[in-house]
């Protein structure tokens, strides 16, 4: 039922009555049109079918580059763990600290809203300030070999590159125009085509006259729910999103 009232919910209710008013009206008074149904097809499903593809794009390539961001994290850990002479609990422990607090930051950042990007991700370019010291300090100074030393500043690269990609899915969404249109005319074609829905009617049994405006509602405004909640992958609010599990990730940093 949770994943049902995702897509259906207070907007569908509103639209769907509305649309049922206008084609009781255009019943009552008798103003009907045969309208084309590509209208429909052209000015809402193209555009929002085409905006889902997108979201869900960008959740995909959202995905990989948390992906790559673990991976990479996990990596230098585990050179601190196999490649060094002796590693001490501390330095273990210190890896473990610096690993985590980035995945903080970088969880803090996307669960908050876009405009305060600038102040979160600060804590973000610390912890990998922190990291880089890290390498320098733990592992070259406790006698990593050169090109191993080479190899994680290459992964702490990567991350820097994985990090950058996903901020910017977070704060750049979608086109806004498109969104706006669709969002227009999911509103009004619904109500507007009550003549259309009217004229239908004649075909029908008095019980099944507002099914369609019903179905063209739930329909139209489900999809328009379905491409909100891919929009931001990241907060939390859909079935489909992203979720940055940091304990969990930590935990499996064997020692």
């Amino acid at each position: 039922m949770k994943k049902i009232f995702l897509i259906i919910n207070f907007k569908t209710l509103i639209i769907a009555t509305l649309s049922v008013l206008s084609t009781y009206f255009c019943i009552r008074y008798s103003i009907m049109a045969d309208y084309p149904l590509t209208l429909f097809a052209t000015a809402i499903i193209f555009p929002i079918v085409f905006s889902i593809n997108g979201a869900y794009k960008r959740r995909e390539i959202a995905l990989m580059k948390y992906s790559s961001l673990k991976a990479h994290a996990k990596a230098i850990y585990f050179v601190t763990r196999d490649c060094l002479e002796k590693p001490t609990d501390a330095t273990l422990k210190e890896a473990k600290d610096t690993i985590r607090g980035l995945f903080l930051a970088y969880q803090n950042l996307l669960v908050n809203r876009v405009c305060d990007v600038r102040k979160n991700e600060e804590a973000v370019y610390q912890s990998f300030s922190r990291l880089s010291r890290f390498i320098k300090v733990e592992l070259r100074g406790n006698g990593l070999a050169s090109g191993e030393v080479s190899r994680c500043n290459q992964y702490l690269s990567k991350m820097f590159l994985a990090f950058e990609d996903a901020k910017h899915i977070f704060q750049y969404r979608t086109p806004r125009t498109l969104r706006t249109f669709s969002t227009v005319f999911i509103s009004l074609l619904p109500v507007l085509y009550g003549p259309y829905f009217a004229f239908e009617s004649q075909d029908y049994s008095p019980y099944l006259t507002y099914v369609m405006p019903v179905l063209f509602s739930l329909v139209l405004v489900s999809l328009s729910n379905i491409q909100n909640h891919l929009e931001n992958p990241f907060d939390g609010i859909g079935e489909d999103d992203i979720t940055v599990n940091v304990d969990q990730f930590i935990s499996r940093l064997y020692d």
